[in-house]
């Protein structure tokens, strides 16, 4: 881990092309590769690095899951032991019968975080590309990284939110129906009538309407949170590391070493733990709106 990290801090002061610099803080923006070819503009570099991160990823379930045997292989014991983990996981929060359609989804969603949480840790993400040279063969400031974190862009946050909404519509109408979700969401509850029925009625709908509001606004509050710790956790490293500039050559590169060392660790954390609460989050929200009560049930068999 600190070979890692003196890496890191080591390749801008051993290139002598300007292609380098000390770690530095994140644009807010994604930065086009190819800024003056319009249909090729899509391609960023955070788009970059999740398309690095996803080929990863595909390249070590493929590797697992060829020539499978009764007795596994390391590759496929592995494989077939995080299957197993998350499957579990799942199944205890959405329940046996909603658990084999959110796996796919949430699983993914849980891999793909997770690796790109911590690609942005990797010597070179976020600390190779192009800027304003100082005069002696290293960048100044990298204006434009070659990578990027792919979960500080904030599209990619939202990106992934947006499916998890569409998601979570489709297995809700699939599991209670449409009628279902409307009486779930805006029918009374407590079996009361007479007057106070009537009451009830008039409350749980504006309580439905809050319902709605708060089930559009996950759109927001997912992404926002993602992006918002990763993106944070890249300008603290940044920030420690920047402390003692200007100290002196020595210990200015001691202490943009030393300084960020327990906040790398942490983000290694922050990355584990921000991971888990949006594919926590996600499970949830399908088990509430996928759980009904026994009339519920009955309405929906029928």
């Amino acid at each position: 881990m600190c070979g890692l990290f003196f890496a890191r801090k080591m390749m801008s002061f051993s290139q002598p092309f300007s292609s380098f610099s000390p770690l530095l803080a994140v644009n807010t923006a994604a930065s086009s590769l190819f800024e003056n070819v319009s249909f090729l503009s899509f391609l960023t570099d955070s788009f970059l690095v999740a398309a690095i991160v996803l080929g990863l990823i595909l390249w070590i379930a493929r590797k697992a899951t060829t020539n499978m045997q009764l007795v596994p292989h390391p590759a496929q014991n592995f494989f077939e032991m995080v299957v197993e983990f998350f499957y579990g996981f799942i199944e205890s929060i959405v329940g046996p019968k909603v658990a084999p359609r959110a796996f796919p989804l949430l699983t993914t969603l849980f891999i793909f975080i997770l690796i790109s949480n911590w690609f942005g840790l990797i010597p070179g993400v976020g600390t190779i590309g192009w800027g304003e040279g100082n005069g002696f063969g290293v960048l100044h400031e990298v204006e434009k990284p070659l990578f990027r974190p792919a979960t500080a862009d904030l599209n990619m946050t939202l990106g992934m939110a947006l499916v998890v909404f569409a998601f979570w519509i489709y297995i809700t109408v699939r599991e209670t129906g449409v009628w279902g979700f409307i009486k779930h969401t805006f029918g009374p509850k407590g079996g009361l009538k007479g007057f106070m029925g009537a009451v009830m009625v008039v409350i749980f709908f504006f309580v439905g309407i809050i319902e709605v509001i708060s089930v559009l606004l996950r759109n927001v509050t997912l992404p926002m949170r993602l992006y918002g710790n990763i993106f944070a956790g890249e300008n603290v490293l940044h920030t420690m590391s920047s402390m003692l500039d200007g100290s002196g050559p020595v210990v200015s590169f001691l202490g943009s070493v030393l300084l960020p060392l327990p906040f790398y660790f942490m983000e290694l954390l922050v990355g584990a733990l921000q991971a888990m609460v949006f594919t926590l989050l996600t499970a949830v929200y399908i088990k509430l709106s996928t759980t009904h009560d026994e009339e519920g049930h009955g309405d929906a068999h029928h």
